[in-house]
């Protein structure tokens, strides 16, 4: 029996993870998840409602009511959303609600892309291939404060700094599911790579990775079951 080839790409904050991820998902042509957005839309769905994203009860609930609509990411950006993500992600009711939806994603047709914190480690732990995207916090908050200017928002650096290092403590220090690096993940480091560049290196370390995995014209074949 045969079953998907799964990528998972994990990383912090600002780190390009998605957009490397989302670049792979194009090149395989394989489906794309960005799984931190269904933290994001639970975060979304509090704010609107006038919730405490650090309401753990209420976090669960909203976590289960997520239904496909909510995840829109053209409304689930903004530090705000980002910072709500950051606290219902360490919700265990939360995550366990959410599990099932993003293995589905991933086992489904040829398989997929999926971009988090703990894709590697919990969500796909048999993952075809691993990937951890990182780079400094001083250029990933470069990045997101370019990136707030660019939405017209006026941001201040050190604040964005500030909000970038206390979101790395609260993904490395919860209890479930921890960012930390999969023992059989290949690191990028993107800290001096723009865009292209770091969807190239990524190319050529999951190409390694997936040697046999992939046809002549670079399509994922089937790859076999563990179960």
């Amino acid at each position: 029996m045969s079953g998907p080839l799964v990528i998972a790409v994990d990383g912090p904050a600002a780190s390009g993870k998605s957009t490397v991820a989302r670049r792979l998902a194009a090149h395989f042509g394989l489906a794309f998840l960005d799984t931190g957005l269904l933290y994001r839309a639970v975060a979304r769905r509090m704010i609107d409602r006038h919730l405490d994203p650090g309401d753990a009860l209420a976090a669960a609930g909203e976590a289960e009511a997520l239904v496909p609509e909510d995840v829109d990411e053209r409304r689930l950006r903004g530090e705000g959303v980002g910072q709500g993500a950051s606290k219902v992600a360490v919700v265990p009711a939360v995550r366990a609600a959410l599990l099932p939806f993003q293995r589905r994603i991933a086992t489904s047709g040829r398989g997929a892309v999926l971009a988090g914190r703990d894709v590697g480690t919990v969500i796909c732990p048999d993952a075809t291939c691993k990937l951890y995207v990182t780079a400094s916090v001083a250029e990933r908050a470069r990045r997101r404060f370019e990136e707030l200017r660019g939405r017209g928002e006026a941001p201040i650096y050190e604040r964005v700094l500030e909000e970038l290092i206390e979101r790395d403590r609260r993904d490395q220090a919860r209890s479930v599911a921890p960012l930390r690096i999969a023992d059989d993940a290949l690191t990028l480091d993107t800290t001096r790579l723009d865009a292209d560049a770091s969807f190239a290196e990524a190319v050529r370390l999951v190409s390694g990775q997936l040697s046999g995995h992939v046809d002549a014209a670079g399509r994922p074949q089937a790859q076999p079951r563990t179960d």
